[in-house]
């Protein structure tokens, strides 16, 4: 008898252990939820230990509700992986208005008083950070550079996976995991991203966890997503690569979720433990988690005698207008209330201990990831000497020598490429144009990476190299911002035509960067570089489907101090101003040079002054020696200098 209690002791403990911790994961998630909806409408009053009043709601309502318990569940899932692996986790956000919900999370940990000491984990703590949400001088209601761990903002909709993909590359023990909402599902940039899976090499880089957050409803409308049965979602992904595994809302969701995640990542090491074996794998099937839950989860399920909770009624703001509708205020004081939140803080209104027991350690929080202050781990890019690739030019015969600049440009990529490689921190996005574009002389020095099964006669392309190629701008611009913002270095070269296709997200990331540079704890990161080719003085196609010389007008409506346009004469201004450019921080740079073989007119020393200074007298071209001229010639760029 006494061998068979104590055979039962252990078990009865580790039942008892696991049913503590399940209460303290529902608490954590009853404290999120309930920080991530006070951000939304109240000032005053945290902890509600009045009874609610018009005054301790804010004045304008912003922030959207429906996504934010979806976000914690992932949230606080993915912190549970990290305690029982150490997993280092890095963590996108699609729908990025639900930021309400990520900073609950880093609020409840302790990250955002880290960052922001006024904000601490107390009653008046959490008065100034409920308050700052949505507010002047606070936190806007979306995602931004003032958030920790914060490297895509979410507010337009589509590129959160591609940054992803960005992050992940050359960063082998990164796990990036990133919400992807069902409406965000629809747009064009997400539906190509699927395919990034193709390009990720398990061997080498990271790993990617997407989260399909289903719960049907856009802002006004049905989510494709939501209309589509499960056996049309399963063939759907599955057809792009992926390994679908559903968790659906009900009473054990944290359990099922964590499950879940836990399968998840077992899959991720499973196969990068394969690939740095040895093996290679012909299409590994990386997981994708389809988490469905009801829209606005927790809210009333009813206002005003409308279904609001699991309809996209929950959206934004569940209940409108408590400030001046008595109707309104009470049931939105029944819907906090019953998160109970005297239960999950203590009496000064810190979090209980069974909640903090739920997060990280500091150095392994999902927020405090170094990855997403890429400035901290960038290194600086080693570039060659200028000498070693100059075009030759006889100053008594300029103009006698014709070459193509992206030749000359060509062979010096490929030494940075050579030069960084002991680091793994520069890669070239292209969209299919490498070799067009009079740069494939890279490719004797790397390769394509792509790592699913080519057809025979595939050239220059194997699972591991330097550059990404994919017939989507969209892509390739969300690889490299998730790349650079992660601290390494980049460059996109493109068609003149075809660049304006990532206006926006150029737009997205101009925005990102300014904020970024007024935020004092964020690190510089490396520039985005464009070389834009293919340019509209040469009708090569004979028809107007490659001229479109608008993306240089767009960047030229943003803030001086984000970005700066060069439009070099000859192939050694070309490499004396890529040269900078590779070598700047936190700027969009964008390069004008045309393909086509051109006149030479500088040599490599004068080239180099000419760019120093921006712009300067030809003396060898005036009359006079450029001195008291009666008539002035001013131009700018490769094709108005020829002219």
């Amino acid at each position: 008898m006494t061998g068979t209690t104590k055979d039962h002791e252990p078990a009865t403990r580790d039942s008892r252990a696991r049913a503590s911790d399940a209460a303290s994961v529902a608490r954590y998630r009853r404290a999120v939820d309930y920080l991530a909806a006070a951000q939304i409408y109240l000032r005053a009053n945290p902890l509600l230990e009045e009874p609610l009043r018009p005054e301790h709601i804010k004045k304008r309502l912003l922030g959207h509700w429906g996504t934010a318990p979806g976000i914690n569940l992932v949230y606080s899932a993915l912190n549970r992986e990290i305690l029982r692996t150490g997993a280092n986790v890095l963590l996108v956000t699609g729908p990025g208005h639900g930021a309400a919900a990520n900073m609950a999370n880093m609020y409840l940990e302790g990250t955002i008083t880290e960052f922001y000491p006024e904000m601490t984990r107390d009653r008046a703590g959490m008065e100034r950070f409920l308050r700052a949400f949505s507010w002047p001088r606070g936190f806007p209601s979306h995602l931004s550079p003032a958030m920790p761990g914060v490297i895509h903002e979410g507010g337009e909709l589509g590129y959160a996976l591609s940054t992803a993909f960005g992050a992940a590359f050359d960063d082998p023990d990164l796990v990036v995991c990133c919400i992807v909402g069902d409406g965000e599902a629809e747009t064009g940039p997400t539906a190509g991203s699927w395919n990034g899976n193709k390009f990720l090499n398990p061997g080498t880089d990271g790993a990617v966890l997407p989260v399909l957050h289903l719960n049907r409803w856009k802002i006004a409308n049905p989510s494709i997503s939501g209309t589509m049965t499960e056996e049309e979602i399963v063939s759907l992904y599955t057809g792009y690569g992926w390994e679908v595994l559903f968790v659906r809302a009900s009473d054990r969701i944290e359990e099922d979720l964590d499950e879940t995640v836990g399968a998840a990542f077992e899959k991720i090491r499973a196969l990068q433990g394969r690939a740095r074996g040895g093996e290679e794998m012909e299409r590994p099937r990386w997981p994708l988690i389809v988490l469905e839950t009801p829209k606005g989860w927790g809210c009333p399920r009813e206002v005003d005698g409308e279904p609001v909770e699991g309809t996209f009624r929950s959206h934004q703001i569940p209940i409108p207008n408590p400030r001046e509708n008595p109707a309104h205020l009470a049931l939105l004081e029944r819907w906090l209330r019953s998160y109970a939140p005297q239960e999950l803080f203590d009496s000064e209104g810190r979090p209980q201990p069974d909640l903090l027991s739920q997060c990280p350690p500091p150095p392994l929080r999902i927020a405090m990831n170094r990855a997403a202050n890429g400035g901290l781990r960038r290194v600086p890019l080693a570039v060659p000497p200028l000498d070693r690739h100059a075009v030759p030019v006889d100053p008594e015969a300029r103009g006698s020598i014709r070459s193509s600049h992206m030749k000359a440009l060509g062979a010096y990529l490929s030494d940075v490429i050579v030069d960084n490689e002991p680091r793994r921190n520069f890669r070239i996005v292209c969209p299919d144009e490498l070799e067009s574009n009079r740069l494939g002389d890279v490719l004797n020095v790397t390769s394509r990476q792509y790592v699913w099964p080519t057809p025979p006669g595939t050239e220059k392309t194997a699972r591991d190299g330097r550059v990404l190629e994919i017939l989507s701008e969209h892509m390739c611009q969300g690889w490299l911002q998730g790349y650079l913002l992660t601290g390494r270095h980049g460059l996109f070269p493109c068609y003149e035509a075809f660049l304006p296709i990532v206006d926006g997200m150029m737009n997205q990331y101009a925005k990102f960067l300014k904020a970024a540079t007024e935020t004092s704890w964020r690190a510089p990161v490396a520039s985005l570089n464009y070389l834009l080719t293919s340019e509209a003085w040469r009708q090569d196609h004979n028809g107007f489907s490659h001229q479109g010389p608008g993306f240089i007008n767009n960047l030229l409506t943003k803030k001086g101090k984000t970005y700066r346009i060069y439009l070099p004469p000859d192939a050694n201004c070309l490499l004396s101003t890529m040269n900078h450019c590779l070598q700047t921080t936190n700027y969009i740079n964008l390069v004008i040079a045309g393909k086509q073989p051109m006149h030479q007119w500088l040599t490599m020393d004068e080239a180099i002054e000419h760019c120093r200074v921006g712009a300067s007298i030809w003396r060898w071209a005036s009359s006079n020696d450029g001195e008291d001229p009666d008539i002035v010639l001013g131009c700018s760029g490769d094709n108005l200098t020829v002219e």
